[in-house]
């Protein structure tokens, strides 16, 4: 049975819930939509972090867990002005995983963070997401920098984070085991420096993705 905060408020609730997810940038490709996350894509949501596919973003873990980490992606926007997206299939609408441009507990700096399901693998959804992703932080934001942080096992994640130009900028002291991949505008007013990541946070959960990170 469906836990009931896993369920709607039917009525008025449901209005509300609706107005603040049109507030959320909708980013569309021939290929994808980028949209607001919704009550019905947390089936998805945790069949990655509650599974041994979700070991490089911090599980398995328990679906009580998982929804904590699944509401944080739409309060990022109410909260930072930034925060998850679901990626969908524009052709069938069928959910293909997720992007976020995120700060949790222990992150130093906005961290951009990919998660898919395995259906999504290797048709290069996961690459043109975060792509897009990174590219509104850009443009939209105005950011000049930000990072990826990567389990060191997760090489699908550092090939993804290579293939969109980030380059390695783990700090010397950063804790073993894991990586940091910094994003910077192509413009080159951010030029990043070896190790220039400063301090150790705790290990993101979301490694995110794709702290976090899981990859196409």
């Amino acid at each position: 049975m469906t836990s009931r905060h896993e369920e709607p408020t039917p009525g008025p609730a449901a209005d509300i819930a609706l107005a603040f997810a049109a507030n959320v940038p909708v980013i569309r490709t021939s290929r994808l939509v980028l949209r607001a996350v919704r009550l019905e894509d947390f089936a998805g949501f945790a069949s990655i972090l509650c599974t041994k596919r979700g070991r490089f973003a911090g599980g398995p873990i328990s679906r009580e867990d998982a929804w904590s980490d699944f509401a944080a992606l739409s309060a990022g926007w109410l909260l930072h002005g930034h925060g998850g997206w679901a990626v969908a299939d524009t052709a069938t609408g069928d959910l293909l995983g997720f992007v976020i441009l995120g700060l949790e507990p222990g992150d130093v700096e906005i961290e951009l963070g990919y998660l898919f399901l395995e259906a999504a693998e290797g048709r290069g959804f996961a690459t043109e997401a975060a792509a897009e992703a990174r590219d509104w932080a850009f443009n939209t934001l105005g950011l000049h920098t930000f990072v990826s942080y990567i389990s060191s096992k997760n090489a699908r994640s550092i090939a993804l984070a290579r293939r969109l130009g980030a380059v390695e900028d783990t700090p010397r002291d950063w804790p073993k085991g894991n990586v940091v991949y910094r994003h910077v505008r192509p413009d080159g007013e951010a030029v990043a420096r070896p190790g220039s990541a400063h301090g150790a946070p705790p290990i993101p959960d979301f490694m995110r993705p794709t702290e976090r990170s899981q990859n196409d």
